[in-house]
């Protein structure tokens, strides 16, 4: 009397092939060698293997569902039950799912696939940086082939299935081990594993259904990124295999140096250089700035070194409302040459501030001309 396998695994006869293989996996579980060693048990194993690596082939299974003998039809597989040697553990990828879970999805793997990201570096000046901006920019990826619409198939001809694997994707073959007989199953190696051929590939994109091309995109730069920011763009990126849908497109951000200002974060700082009477006597100082032409205010007594802040002039926060600050750094200039009548006026002033004294009289905490001019200035 046959076998009825669907009673080995205790399923109806009309469960789907999810059902089936759960239903292995927990008898799998139970019944291993490796959990459970006692002889009948292992008979048991046999059978739930032989059950189901019947149940688990559509073709097979059709053959026994009619009454057939599934083994002989599919040209057998070895002594024993169900095409295997004593002691064998059937499909041996489907025992490690029982333990391990299914670690990939079996079956034949699509031609159409996700596109992979790109990204393009674009450079900007220190304005469009601070207020934001919109580029064109021209890209080269992968689009879909407009001669086979992603198929790559040439017009007239479609993609045939494999008689190798018969659709399947993969092949299994039977090998000798310690265990016994084991059966093991690797991509088709004439479909790669896809399950279908193309007989004659698209002429234009030669079977892969995309080809390159460069197309030009609008991007709108948002005020304060800096070097490095990256801008997405979704879908605009490669074309998959197989006219699959498109990574994304990465914009990196590239500042450009600025000739008189330096970025510090969202602040901007610049140097400004006076002569040593502006210093001392004060000066407006006029500076042209991202927002445009405004007078610096350099206080009398001003020493080199020293900053004048400019609230809100820098650069728009990426993040949130308001703007930097534009640091204004200022540097005396002390002259290295006097002619005659500029040394006798500073000799003069020397005198008049008591700091006309002979080279090397000045004692340790003394001020000399120079130092002293920003407390001339402030009354002291």
């Amino acid at each position: 009397m046959a076998t009825d396998y669907y009673a080995v695994l205790g399923v109806r006869r009309d469960a789907s092939q999810d059902e089936i293989k759960k239903a292995f996996r927990r008898l799998a579980r139970e019944l291993h060698p490796d959990v459970n060693p006692d002889p009948k048990t292992q008979e048991r194993f046999k059978e739930i293997n032989a059950a189901y690596e019947v149940l688990s082939d559509p073709q097979k299974k059709q053959v026994y569902d009619l009454g057939g003998d599934p083994l002989s039809a599919n040209g057998g597989g070895g002594g024993g039950a169900g095409g295997f040697g004593a002691g064998g553990f059937g499909n041996f990828s489907d025992i490690m799912d029982a333990f391990f879970g299914n670690a990939a999805q079996r079956g034949p793997r699509s031609r159409t696939r996700r596109g992979q990201d790109a990204m393009i570096r674009l450079e900007i000046d220190l304005n469009e940086a601070a207020f934001g901006t919109t580029k064109d920019i021209q890209v080269d990826t992968a689009v879909v082939c407009t001669t086979c619409s992603g198929e790559g198939a040439a017009p007239g001809t479609s993609a045939q299935t494999c008689d190798m694997c018969r659709g399947r994707g993969e092949v299994s073959q039977v090998t000798r081990s310690f265990l016994g007989q084991v059966m093991t199953s690797r991509p088709c190696p004439q479909c790669q594993g896809f399950g279908t051929v193309v007989p004659t590939p698209c002429p234009e994109c030669a079977g892969d259904g995309r080809i390159r091309s460069r197309r030009t995109l609008t991007v709108k730069i948002p005020a304060g990124v800096d070097n490095g920011t990256r801008i997405q763009l979704a879908g605009e990126g490669e074309v998959g295999p197989g006219g699959g849908p498109p990574g994304d497109l990465y914009v990196e951000i590239h500042e450009l140096a600025h000739p008189v200002f330096q970025r510090r974060g969202d602040d901007l700082h610049c140097t400004v250089t006076i002569p040593m009477t502006a210093a001392a006597l004060g000066t407006k100082c006029p500076l042209e700035t991202l927002d445009g032409v405004e007078e610096i205010d350099i206080r009398p007594g001003t020493q080199s070194g020293q900053s004048v802040p400019l609230h809100g002039r820098g650069i728009t926060h990426l993040r949130g409302g308001g703007r930097g600050d534009l640091i204004v750094h200022v540097e005396v200039i002390t002259p290295s040459k006097l002619d005659p009548e500029q040394e006798r006026l500073l000799r003069e002033l020397a005198k008049l501030r008591g700091e006309e004294r002979p080279l090397g009289q000045f004692q340790p905490g003394q001020q000399g001309l120079f130092s002293r001019l920003k407390d001339a200035f402030n009354g002291r």
